[in-house]
Parts: structure tokens; sequence; C-alpha cells
């Protein structure tokens, strides 16, 4: 009998668990027979023909070509693509739009294909296994479509099970080679989007897109799109803003739109673009100023050339009108004047397009000020579409009330993953972690702004993960609950990789974009992290590249054909941002060493070099070595030493210190949780954090050296129950030395010893607090530190109403997780009641006195109108304090929300000592909470806070 390795046993499970290659859908796609009945793709050296009727819709021609190519990509053998009305074979594929194929409604008219399921829905399509459908033909796998972009979405969800990624050419990903290809679906599989319009904006495309652009295709022609059309309807998307900084779509080239239309893709243009004009052609053709007020006849010509321009494209209006280059309108603009812009727009649509306005889909953002002229009184006829948007920061800012959900025209949200602006643009990385897409589109979902979801992607690359999770939960958000959502990036690394891998590299990309949403790397600053307070910056550090060696040791384990891929979409951006979060620390370190005179300094001078020339050295790989260069410019968006919101026109290295030192050694002490060393002002009475019986945690000195010559030195306990890692030994540039107490040993009464170094003929003293352990009931929080930190989701009892549940929303947030209630759409009550739902926490409080709660929330802006949306926190019996999240409406007080992706709010309540338990009561639905701490008069200054406080057991 063989026996099989416990992590064997996990990689087989996980690869049985896991579709064959699609993100949560249905397979039916297999590498060996297993059903008498399936169809042969590839098999015994042959391959099947694919047939599809010469009348169907262009796109859908060109998309079975595609299908054509990925099973030779796959199998190696092209097969046949035969354009026809009839089809024969043992084993065909035939594909075709209900109402456009003969070949489908052939099957429909005999009773062999049913097309129920999707007859009538937008873009719905399905893929069934026949047996003898028609004469001629044994076997049949059959991809109907109920329209254009159904039949497309069916063919591309048969390239993705056969193994061919949507990212095959945009990021390099190789399928697996197979000699077999089977398909069996004897019952229909079928699926329909939930959101109709689901598209990309690429925006703040330059240096890094439009140098790459540039390079492969001369600039932003048909050439360049259709790898982007391509790229869009595999992940299921349908719509696109165009780049714009320097591109008119349709007058850089007449192909452009030619070729969106071929291919079956909805072009519009951005909220400050109206009328199908890209804001690039006013510079080249405009006259006069862009001010209605003063110029409407020259404006009203401009955008009938938009709507010409376009004419033969599928495409979606943007009315209304914003400021010259995306800035508000003059102050002078009013609500009447829009009005007016929008009435005009709609009779140039009229004459141009089609007087009936239903049949022509328009949006109008509600970008910026443009939502204040909605809330002052403007409105759009109800056929409009409401384009409601996100802060730029990944925080929606409205969302439809009950009346608004109305109205005919519905809602979409305008989402960014990068953006150009304050408090400071974010262009580099990806920064927006997937639980916090799908906290806010799940309350778009909720509040039925569902026709239109766009999101900024910013130069696409390296965008793909969350340009595809938003796809994806845009098509179907009741796949992907909470709880499912580390499923979904395991799902996407099998895909892209290997099941074997998939666990770390999931957790892998998990872990880098939450690292990055704590805090964007073009906001990293030296001080960002706390060099003193709670092993922070070290820690931050450590995890950041703990991440970057595990992703290097799988690239060494994959097989050479998927490296390149890897690079691109693992490997890079985790060692990036290891690189730079590690550099800022060790030139905040530095600056603190210089202070304490260390002379470990100069060589912390030395690393952040160092550091800057590995950040230069990445972005040459990925731009020069990978894939053979193919993507050079991709990497040189600027990131580092920026001074306010926009870039540097270069990165720029953080600022080092080196010191003159001494060439005799020279005896420096420094204890953990303080800036100060000896000997120097406020170092001449150091104390260590206390050691703490409950926790069971040790304490740190470091003994440096301030000159050059090694010197030796000595530790020396007062007690005997002190344990010291290293007592003594030689001090190049510094020695840390960890404190431990043998507990059971210290006598009764005893509450401080105290240490003494020695080294290079000078000597000093640390004192060592001691602290005993508490009893504390079982399960609670015992303040630690003066501090009681505690993570959401480990609450010690949920309360919820009828029909409401609490939702832990895995590793969203800055440090574990988070908790907030469903369903988002419908009001709750003020606490008091004891069914009001509220989250209870047990902790054990050492001192009596009045203590201060941080309540840490994700940054949920006010969607809704009213009041802001409330919280209320107690500890035990006494009356709630009810918490407007809203009440401070400041451009400063956003501007640190958004920056610190967090917000944290402060109650004070007077506690006696002992066990307490602290409530957080749900007063508004929504709100997102992510840690508790109480401040009992320790509580030091930190970017996280502190870690969670131990738990008695």
């Amino acid at each position: 009998m063989k026996f099989i390795t416990r992590a064997a046993c996990a990689v087989l499970m996980l690869a049985c668990a896991l579709p064959a290659f699609a993100l949560g859908q249905k397979p039916f796609v297999a590498f060996e027979r297993t059903d008498a009945n399936a169809v042969g793709l590839l098999h015994d050296g042959g391959v099947a023909k694919l047939y599809v009727d010469s009348a169907d819709h262009t796109g859908v021609l060109r998309a079975a070509a595609d299908l054509q190519s990925d099973i030779k990509r796959v199998g190696g053998t092209l097969p046949e693509l035969v354009k026809s009305s009839s089809a024969a074979g043992a084993d065909v594929v035939i594909i075709g739009t209900v109402g456009k194929s003969a070949l489908i409604d052939k099957l429909v008219r005999s009773g062999a294909l049913d097309v129920s399921a999707i007859k009538g829905k937008w873009e719905a399509w399905q893929v069934q296994t026949l047996k003898n459908p028609m004469p001629g033909v044994e076997r049949a796998l059959v991809i109907a479509g109920s329209d254009k972009r159904g039949t497309i979405y069916g063919i591309y969800e048969v390239s993705e099970q056969i193994g061919v990624s949507p990212w095959y050419w945009w990021a390099d990903v190789p399928p697996k080679q197979r000699q077999a290809i089977y398909a069996s679906a004897p019952a229909r599989v079928n699926d329909a989007p939930a959101v109709q319009y689901r598209g990309i904006f690429l925006n703040d495309e330059a240096p890094a897109l439009t140098g790459w652009a540039k390079q492969q295709y001369g600039g932003y022609n048909h050439k360049f799109y259709e790898k982007v059309f391509e790229l869009l309807l595999r992940l299921r998307g349908n719509y696109l803003w165009p780049a714009m900084w320097d591109a008119a779509f349709f007058d850089d080239d007449k192909l452009n739109g030619v070729r969106a239309e071929e291919y079956g893709v909805v072009i519009g243009t951005s909220h400050h673009e109206p009328m199908m004009r890209a804001h690039k052609e006013w510079d080249r053709y405009g006259k006069g100023a862009w001010d209605y007020s003063k110029n409407e006849t020259v404006l009203k010509d401009f955008w009938r050339g938009g709507l010409r321009a376009s004419k033969g494209t599928e495409k979606i209006v943007t009315l209304g009108m914003r400021g010259d280059g995306d800035e508000p309108m003059s102050e002078q603009s009013n609500v009447a004047l829009l009005e007016r812009i929008v009435k005009d727009q709609r009779e140039i649509i009229a004459q141009q397009i089609n007087p009936d306005m239903s049949k022509v889909p328009q949006v109008w953002a509600l970008y910026k000020e443009v939502q204040e002229y909605y809330e002052k009184g403007m409105r759009v006829p109800d056929d409009v579409l409401l384009l409601w948007c996100d802060d730029n920061w990944a925080n929606i800012r409205r969302l439809p009330t009950p009346e608004e959900r109305k109205r005919s025209g519905g809602a979409g949200v305008y989402y960014h993953f990068d953006y150009v602006g304050g408090p400071r643009s974010y262009k580099w990385l990806n920064v927006t972690p997937i639980p916090k897409i799908w906290e806010q589109m799940r309350l778009a979902w909720e509040y039925d702004a569902k026709r239109m979801w766009i999101v900024n992607v910013g130069d696409l690359k390296p965008m793909e993960v969350p340009i595809e999770f938003f796809l994806s939960y845009a098509w179907n958000p009741s796949a992907w609950p909470a709880e499912r959502l580390p499923d979904y990036l395991k799902l996407w690394a099998a895909r892209e990789f290997s099941p074997e891998y998939a666990d770390d590299i999931a957790d892998i990309v998990a872990k880098y974009t939450k690292y990055n949403g704590r805090r964007k790397p073009e906001q990293l600053e030296p001080g960002t992290y706390s060099q003193v307070n709670y092993n922070e910056a070290a820690r931050i550090t450590a995890e950041y590249k703990d991440l970057a060696a595990r992703a290097n040791k799988i690239d060494a384990a994959l097989p050479s054909e998927q490296r390149d891929a890897f690079f691109q979409l693992v490997q890079y951006p985790v060692n990036a941002g290891a690189v730079v979060n590690e550099m800022y620390t060790l030139a905040a370190q530095n600056q603190l060493y210089a202070r304490q005179g260390r002379a470990f300094t100069n060589d912390l001078a030395e690393r952040v070099r160092g550091l800057f020339k590995q950040d230069a050295e990445l972005a040459r790989q990925y731009m020069e070595d990978v894939s053979d260069g193919k993507w050079n410019h991709m990497m040189s968006q600027t990131h580092l030493g920026y001074t306010y919101w926009n870039q540097p026109p270069r990165n720029v290295m953080p600022a080092v210190s080196e010191l003159q030192l001494p060439k005799a050694g020279d005896l420096g002490v420094a204890v953990e949780g303080s800036e100060f060393a000896w000997p120097g002002q406020n170092g001449d009475k150091l104390t260590l954090p206390a050691l703490e019986a409950g926790n069971k945690q040790t304490r740190w000195l470091e003994v440096f050296n301030r000159g050059q010559l090694a010197f030796n030195y000595t530790v020396t306990a007062s007690d005997p129950w002190i344990v010291l890692s290293t007592p003594g030994g030689r001090v190049v540039r510094e020695k840390r030395i960890t404190v431990d107490v043998r507990w059971a040993d210290v006598p009764p009464g005893v509450t401080e010893a105290t240490l003494t170094v020695e080294g290079a003929g000078s000597k000093t003293r640390v004192k060592v607090p001691l602290r005993r352990a508490v009893q504390a009931a079982s399960g609670s929080y015992v303040e630690s530190q003066g501090v009681v930190s505690i993570e959401a989701e480990h609450y010690a009892n949920a309360v919820a109403k009828e029909g409401w549940q609490w939702l832990r929303i895995p590793d969203h947030g800055r440090t574990l997780s988070a908790m907030t209630t469903l369903p988002a759409s419908a009001a709750l009550s003020l606490p008091g009641a004891a069914e009001g739902m509220r989250l209870e926490y047990k902790v054990h409080l050492l001192t009596p006195g009045e203590v201060t709660l941080h309540t840490t929330l994700a940054p949920t802006l006010k969607f809704q109108p009213g009041e802001g949306f409330r919280y209320a926190v107690s500890f035990d019996g006494e009356a709630p304090q009810v918490v407007n999240v809203h009440a401070d409406a400041s451009q400063r007080f956003w501007e640190r929300a958004v920056s610190d992706g967090a917000v944290v709010f402060k109650t004070k309540h007077k506690l006696a000592a002992g066990a307490h338990t602290l409530k957080f009561w749900a007063v508004d639905p929504a709100l997102v909470l992510q840690k508790l701490v109480i401040d009992a008069g320790g509580l030091k200054p930190s970017y996280l806070g502190p870690q969670e406080s131990p738990k008695a057991p």
C-alpha cells in the first residue's frame, strides 16, 4: 500500500474541488473520456470541426475563429472552421445566435435544442452537448447565444474551460498542453449578466500605457484596441471608455469604431466628454471657450460631429458638461444652464440618431461637483442612466433612493482602481483589495445601481486581478458571497498556474493588495509606520518580505513557460511592494539611529540606496526581460518621492543620514518602545515595557556601538529569575538581547528588576517593570500595557434582528477582517432594546478610571440623503453613545480617511477595574467595523494600532 503525504492529499483535494478552468462556472470540459456521449473536441489525433452560420454576427464569426485558435493553443491541432447553415460529423461544435443562425434555429425547430432559458434575454448564453441532433451529426457541442454578445460569451466560456486564460495575451499565461479534450453537458449550462453594462476606463494612461502603445502599435489605433476588445469580451465585459489623455478614439483611427462594432463592444466617453467627443478633439478642432453660455453654437456643432463620427457604433452617449480638462465649471454655472445643456444635447441626439430617446442609451455621470448640482435639484429625463461615482478612492459617494430606483433609465457606478488627484495620485500597483471591491459593489447591487458598472483601470496592467474580479462580480454578484471571496483567488491561481500552488498564490495576492490598501505606495513616507511602538515598522517590513520570499520560492518551482506570467501577475507586484516598504522603513530607522548616534546608521543608508536600485532593477526586468521585452514602458510610472498630490518627474530616494564615527568603540543602549537611547537627552533613565505574566511576551534591549572598533559587553540582572538571551559578547554594530522572566521563581510582591549594562568603559542601568497575571473570565481580552485591542470578528456574542445578520468580510481592512450587517438597504434603529443589533466583546481592565474607546471603521461615505450614518457603543448597562460617522464633512477629514484606508472615532467611558462587556451597536446599515481599542492610559502612537491583546484561557 502506498502512502500519500498530507501535502499531496491537499493538492489532490483542491484539484478535485476546482472547476476545470473557469472561475465559478459549472465545468463541462474534461481531458479524458468519462462520458461515452461526450463530444471529442480533440481525441485520437482528430479534432472536431467548428460550424457557424456565415449570416451570423461578424463578432460571432470572429470569436469562433478565436475558439479555433484556442483549441490549437491547447491541443496543437487547428480545427476546421466551417461557415455553413448545415453540419456533419461524428463530433462537431455548432455555434450561433438564436434568430440569426440557421444552424441554431434548425435545432430549435426540430426540438433537439431548447433555448427557452436564454431566449429574449440580454447577453445570455447556453452550452449543451446533444446526441444525434441532426442528420449526419452523431454528437454536437452547441454554443448558443440570445444575442451577439451572448454567443461570444458562450464561445469564450468554452475557451476558458479548455484551458485558455482570458489573460493568455495580456499577461502571457500559457495554456496547459492536452492530448484530449472532451465536452459533456447533457443538461444545458447557461448564464446571463446581472449588470447590463460592465466595463473599464483606460485613464491616467501616460507614461506607461501610452509609451507601450506607441512602441507596439504606433498609438491608440485599431490594432491596439483589437487586443483590448478581445480581452474585455473574454472577461465578459461589454463597455469601454477609451484612453483620452492624449488620444481621441474616433478621430485617431477611423477603424477604431468599426472594429468596436465588429467585435461587439459598446463605446462610451468619460464623465467629462459629452456627446461621443474626446476631450482631445476640442484641443484639435474647438474654437473659442469651452463655455456654453458664451459659445453655444460652436459647441453644438462640435457635438454633432461626435455623433456623426460614431455613427454605426453601438454606444452610450454621455450627457452634461464639466469645465475644460475635467475641471469644475465656473462659479457662474448653475443648475438651469446645465439643464438647458442636456435638453439641447438630447435634441441633437434626436436629430442625428433617433427621435425616440428611449432607443438611445444615454448616461449622466454625477462626478464630483455634478452630484452637488443633482442634490440642489437638477434633473434629467427618466430614460437617462444616472451614473453615481465613488470618491476616486473606491468609496461610493451616492446610491439611488427608493424613489430614484423607479427611473426607467436606471443607475450605475463609476469606480476607481487608479486616480490622478488629491490627496495624492496613485497609479503604480494594484492597491484595491478584492474584499473592498466586494463590500462597496455589493452596496451598488443591493441599492439597484446595476445598469452600468465601469471602473478606471489606469494602464490596464498591472490591474489584472481586480479588473477580472470587478467584471466577474458584475456578471453575477450572487455567485460570490463574502464567504466565497477566498475561493475566488484560489480558482484564479489554479487557472493561471496550477492547483498545486493555488492556495499559496491566492494568499500572496490577497495579502499584497491588503498591504498596499493599508497605505498606497505613493503615500508611504519614512514615518508612516512607527519605529518604536508595537514593533510596527519591523513587523510590516517582515510581513512583506515574507510574501516576497514565498513568491520567489514558487517562481523557482514553476515550469519555465509559466514564469513570465507569474512575474507579471504575482512576483513583480509583491517584490516591488516589499522593496518600497522596506526602503521607507529603513530610511526612518536610519534617521532614528542617526539621532541615537549608532554606527549602524551608515549601514542603513547603504541598504536604502541598494533598495532604491533594486526598485529600478525590478522595473527594468518587467520592461526588458519578461516576455522578451513585450511590456516595455509598462512600469515607467514614477512612484517614489511624492511631495504633493501629483507625481514627481523622477523617482526620488528618501533622504538618509551618515555619521562621522570616532575610532574607538563607544557603548550605547536602547530599549524596546522608546526612541531615546543612552547616553543622550531623555535616555539616562531607560525602562523596558512591563513584562507581563499573562501574555508570555519577552522584551528586548539593544547594545550598540557608537564608534568604529568593536568592544565587549555584559548585561547583568539584579535577580536570578531574569532570563537574558545573550548576557555577554562582542559588539561590532549592535546586539539585541531578549529579556524574559521565570515567573514561578519571582518572590511575592516584587514588581521590578534591574539590568546593568557595561561595555567600552561605560555603564548604565535599565529598569524592568513586572506585572503578574490577573484572574479574568475565560475568553476575556485582558488589558496589556494599558491597552485592550480586539479584532472585530472576535466577538463573544452577536445579536441580530429577525431578518438581519452580522456578516464577516474576510481579509477586509487593514488588519484581520471586518464585520457588517445585512441587508444594507433597510433602516435599523437606535440601540437600547434587548433585541437591538449588536456585537459583544468580553474585556478585563486592570485599573479604574476613564478610558477612551477607539473604534476603527472602513471609510464608508454617506451614500443616501439625510443625516450621516451612525453606530453606538456602550459598556455593560450604560446608555449607548451614538456616533455620527459623517458629522465631520471637512475635506481634511476625508483626506485622512482615504489616505489611512480607515476612520477612527473616539468615545470616553468611566469604568471600574475588572470584567466588562463592550457592545458595538449597529444603528444604520452598511457600516463596516474593523477593530476596537480601549486606551486605559497606555496607547502609543502608531499607524495600525496595537496588535490584538491576550485572551484569558
